[in-house]
């Protein structure tokens, strides 16, 4: 231990007139005479054969050379070294001793170098002040003992607490930590007739001890002890004490408690607890006080509770103990229970019963009985006490009520930093981040120094707000005010630019920190995972692993949580071995999360296994398990473990009709949510969100209606989520108008909102009513996203207008939008459709970043254009980029073989594209060929080639054909292709105008 090690140091350097900077001088001083260079094996074996030492043994070579080693790393350095030749118990005792290693040396060992004593003998020569060292350390001795003797009460005396070993003091100084040994080398003569006196409880007949109080001193080494954490060991001897009939005072009890509520030692408080019974002090109200306060911060409300019953009396330190534990383990409600017994008691609270009790309100938001709280302040003249004042406001932010909250913080008359923190968290719990940042500068005004705590709150409301640019400013003035080296400022600045996508600025932030904890690598990673990417926050964990930082479960939620986004399932399943060789696999919070990825990654039947090998589980797990089953499609397997099911919550419902609704099963899903109701389970948001869903996917709109009327009742209509779903079900129910309605209630609409009836309107074939809400999306301050503009470029594609399409180009430039890959490819195919080829390549080769897709839209584009050899050149550009067609390529590429006559490159390609690329031919590309054929005129190729597919040919097959024997004039041809068209068709209208055209063509009468 750092005490026992600074106890022994301090002795040896007193014994020997020595002190680490003297040994380094020393040393410097002696380094005058070179030190021989390592030798070789050879070299060791000459030596030891020239002292008659040379064995057969290669080990005892082996031993020499490490021996010379370690005398040459001690004489390099001898501060790293302590000299324990004057406190030698034995001779099997070393000389020398490695201050932080187990190397030790013997002066007189036979594997010792030949230099060795030439070496010892110069560095005394230059350590001149040694010589008076004997003399001058039995001085400081004796000085010792008779400051010892004088006063023992500032000594620990370590004689019955298991000394470590005979160089552990026997006495040491509490506050120079000098030792002293009752067998000391150095010791003067008398020491032993003092000892003897003291063995012998003769303390009082010498003066320079009377003063000393046993009680006192039998406390120190108890406290020492339970600060040590050797909670068994001052058990012991507190035991020992007892056994001897030797009453113990009631403050080496308290001791004992405290040390054990410190620990959490329960176990060991137990064992206290029953002491104190036995020796008869469980009446006493101070104990029992300190009893009730150990077994709350042991987190054993139940034996606090119980200890407070058994007391013969309570006084206000007892009143407030317990309310405390109760307050402090989530229980606020009983809590105030108990603080209303108190006042009926008669018992007047103070400063502390009040702030207890304020906590309680706040954690359980009891308004009401805050308010109530607050008037017996006033009554009891303590309103202006500025830890009452900073607990109110905290209390009234927490409920809610923060202007009341204001209220409290103007009229105090003495403000601390606490005071400003809470009144500023207060704002940023309730969404006022703006208010906050603004009495953050009013704080600064007022001349206080902000904390790393008002940073940290700040931060927090950045983050959460997405105020980049404050937090950027807060980030200047913690520079400014020097905190950040502070860890916990340095990892929240981390997450706020995480959170505000500023990775590379959050990168910056935590490569510099010069302290990194868990916390720290765990905010970076989140940051990853939370902006998508996911393989870099796993690279991440292996440098933090590779540096030596121990993940805790927090870094593994974060990091399984990455690969269920991703579905990393090997890098999941890497994680899951660290988790055991962790020990933390027994974590539920860890478990629910394993369940989770396994579940996501499709791995259904590994995440049961983690779900039944789960020693606690909570309905977390089972919602997981349920979630996971109905991804996968197992409805059957999840409805019978949500059965089975101890506890329900609305999670767990909404679980289970999210899976019937996500396969299909939406009337289901439906029902569900009427036993639901029937249960009394009230739904949330998200239950609404997942009905909704299902409902706009059966089109069951009158179910719709009636999930809108209990929406309205439940209060979730101002709900934006919610809002959003209900436009959305509406549209694809094809009710327009209710969507519109929807949309224009709401009182908050997002961008979703917006896109999804901009949506609405233009899939109905409504583009200037789309247009039209965009412009007035514009002007209400709402910035459009990509996926808004996807939705009117298409618009303006599936109604040619040009003009539309420029001006929303120009909108997609000025937002920055243009080079996200999905607006990019929908310009290209806008331009195209809109004939304006030339800009759509324009869009296209600036793109920073191209898809299958785009290279898809740009060569579909030349092939609604005419132009087949361009698109087969971009085919070839699409290759050499390492892109890999897929079908829809090759139905626009044989697309536009078809309409420029390209007929051999167009076989050559559709006999190709599974040989190249694995691309199996479908009934569109059969299509293809069959028109590419009959264009040529080869109707008989085209008849033919029709007859060898491997699948029945449908309606579009047999139409190509009977619409290319028109052109051609190819009657027989044409009545076949009819034929065919009736037997799949009969009602086919289009297919009696191409065969009467047909005969029209070559004059005969159909």
């Amino acid at each position: 231990m750092p005490l026992q090690r600074k106890a022994n140091n301090n002795n040896r350097f007193a014994k020997q007139g020595q002190n680490p900077k003297a040994n380094k001088k020393h040393a410097k001083a002696a380094s005058a005479s070179s030190i021989p260079p390592p030798r070789s094996s050879m070299a060791v074996a000459m030596a030891m054969a020239s002292q008659g030492l040379m064995t057969s043994s290669w080990q005892e070579e082996r031993k020499a050379a490490t021996i010379e080693r370690l005398w040459q790393q001690f004489f390099s350095d001898p501060s790293q070294w302590w000299d324990t030749r004057f406190i030698k118990r034995n001779l099997k005792y070393p000389d020398f001793k490695h201050k932080y290693g187990k190397k030790a040396l013997w002066i007189d060992n036979r594997f010792n170098p030949p230099w060795v004593h030439a070496r010892l003998a110069a560095m005394v020569n230059c350590q001149q002040q040694e010589r008076g060292r004997s003399s001058d350390s039995i001085v400081r001795m004796e000085q010792l003992w008779q400051e010892f003797f004088s006063d023992p009460s500032q000594w620990w005396d370590n004689r019955f607490i298991n000394k470590k070993s005979s160089n552990y003091p026997d006495f040491e100084h509490k506050s120079t930590h000098e030792g002293l040994w009752i067998d000391g080398w150095l010791n003067p003569p008398w020491i032993e007739g003092k000892m003897a006196i003291i063995t012998s409880g003769q303390l009082q007949s010498d003066a320079r001890i009377r003063s000393r109080a046993p009680d006192s001193f039998c406390n120190d080494n108890l406290s020492k002890l339970c600060q040590e954490g050797r909670l068994k060991e001052a058990l012991h001897v507190l035991e020992l004490m007892l056994k001897q009939n030797t009453q113990a005072p009631i403050n080496t009890y308290v001791v004992l408690l405290k040390g054990c509520a410190k620990r959490k030692a329960l176990a060991e408080a137990k064992q206290v607890h029953t002491l104190i019974i036995q020796s008869g002090l469980d009446s006493d109200i101070f104990l029992g006080n300190t009893l009730v306060d150990m077994y709350a911060k042991c987190g054993s409300v139940l034996n606090a509770r119980k200890v407070f019953n058994t007391m013969p009396q309570h006084n206000v330190f007892s009143w407030t103990a317990i309310i405390s534990a109760y307050a402090d383990h989530g229980q606020g409600e009983e809590a105030i229970n108990l603080f209303q017994q108190m006042q009926q008691t008669g018992i007047a609270p103070d400063k502390v019963t009040f702030v207890v009790v304020l906590k309680a309100c706040a954690r359980t938001a009891a308004l009401e009985q805050g308010k109530q709280l607050h008037s017996d302040i006033i009554k009891c003249g303590i309103e202006s006490d500025v830890v009452i004042g900073n607990t109110l406001i905290n209390m009234y932010a927490k409920c809610d009520c923060i202007k009341h909250a204001r209220q409290v913080f103007n009229k105090m008359s003495e403000r601390n930093v606490v005071s400003w923190n809470a009144m500023i968290a207060g704002y940023a719990q309730n969404g006022l981040g703006k208010e906050g940042l603004g009495l953050y500068e009013q704080m600064k005004q007022a001349g206080v120094q902000p904390n790393n705590v008002t940073y940290g709150i700040l931060l927090k409301s950045c983050a959460s707000s997405a105020a980049l640019n404050h937090g950027k400013q807060l980030h200047s003035d913690i520079i400014r005010s020097g905190f950040e080296p502070d860890v916990v400022v340095g990892n929240t600045l981390v997450d706020m630019y995480a959170k505000c996508g500023c990775l590379e600025d959050a990168r910056q932030v935590f490569n510099k920190m010069i302290e990194k904890d868990v916390v720290s690598w765990s905010a970076m990673i989140a940051g990853y995972v939370q902006n998508g990417l996911g393989k870099e926050a796993l690279a991440l964990y292996e440098q933090m692993k590779n540096e030596g930082v121990q993940p805790n479960s927090v870094t593994y939620v974060i990091l399984l949580t990455s690969c269920a986004s991703i579905a990393g399932l090997e890098q999941g399943k890497q994680l899951h071995s660290d988790i055991i060789r962790s020990c933390c696999e027994s974590d539920v919070i860890v478990g629910n999360a394993l369940v989770d990825m396994y579940a996501k990654c499709g791995c259904i039947e590994h995440a049961r296994k983690v779900f039944n090998e789960m020693i606690e589980r909570d309905v977390v797990s089972w919602n997981s398990m349920i979630a996971g089953y109905a991804k996968c499609g197992c409805i059957d397997d999840a409805l019978e473990l949500f059965n089975n099911m101890n506890e329900r919550n609305v999670v767990s419902w909404s679980a289970i009709i999210a899976g019937y609704a996500q396969n299909g099963l939406g009337e289901e899903a439906l029902a569900l949510y009427d036993q639901m109701k029937q249960e009394g389970v009230l739904p949330n948001n998200v239950t609404y969100v997942i009905l909704l869903n299902a409902c706009a996917s059966i089109a069951a709109v009158k179910r719709g209606k009636q999930l809108h009327t209990d929406i309205i009742r439940s209060g979730f209509q101002q709900d934006v989520t919610v809002g959003n779903t209900l436009v959305d079900m509406y549209v694809k129910c094809g009710c327009i108008e209710h969507a519109h309605e929807v949309f224009n209630n709401m009182n908050e609409r997002d961008v979703v909102s917006w896109s999804t009836m901009i949506a609405a309107y233009a899939q109905n074939g409504l583009g200037k009513e789309a247009m039209s809400l965009y412009e007035q999306m514009r002007q209400e301050g709402v910035q459009p996203n990509s996926v808004t503009y996807v939705i009117l470029l298409k618009t303006c594609a599936s109604n040619l207008a040009l003009e539309w399409g420029r001006q929303l180009h120009l909108d997609v430039i000025r937002s920055g939008c243009k080079s996200d890959v999905s607006v990019g490819t929908t310009l290209v195919d806008m331009y195209a459709k809109c004939g304006c080829i030339e800009h759509a390549c324009r869009v296209f080769n600036n793109m920073h970043e191209r898809d299958v897709l785009s290279w898809n839209v740009m060569i579909s584009g030349h092939a609604q254009q005419g132009l087949g050899r361009e698109a087969l050149t971009l085919l070839e550009g699409m290759q050499s980029e390492g892109m890999i067609p897929n079908a829809i390529t090759y139905v626009s590429v044989l697309s536009a073989c078809s309409h420029c006559g390209l007929v051999d490159e167009g076989r050559h390609l559709f006999d190709s594209m599974f040989e190249d690329y694995g691309v199996i031919p479908t009934m569109d590309h059969y299509a293809c060929i069959v028109d590419l054929l009959g264009r040529a005129g080869c109707l008989a190729d085209a008849e033919d080639f029709i007859n060898r597919m491997p699948m029945q040919p449908n309606v579009v097959v047999w139409r190509t054909l009977l619409g290319a024997a028109q052109h051609h004039g190819h009657v027989e041809i044409g009545r076949h292709a009819f034929d065919c068209v009736m037997k799949v068709e009969p009602e086919n209208d289009a297919a009696y105008v191409l065969l009467s055209n047909t005969y029209a063509a070559v004059g005969q009468d159909g």
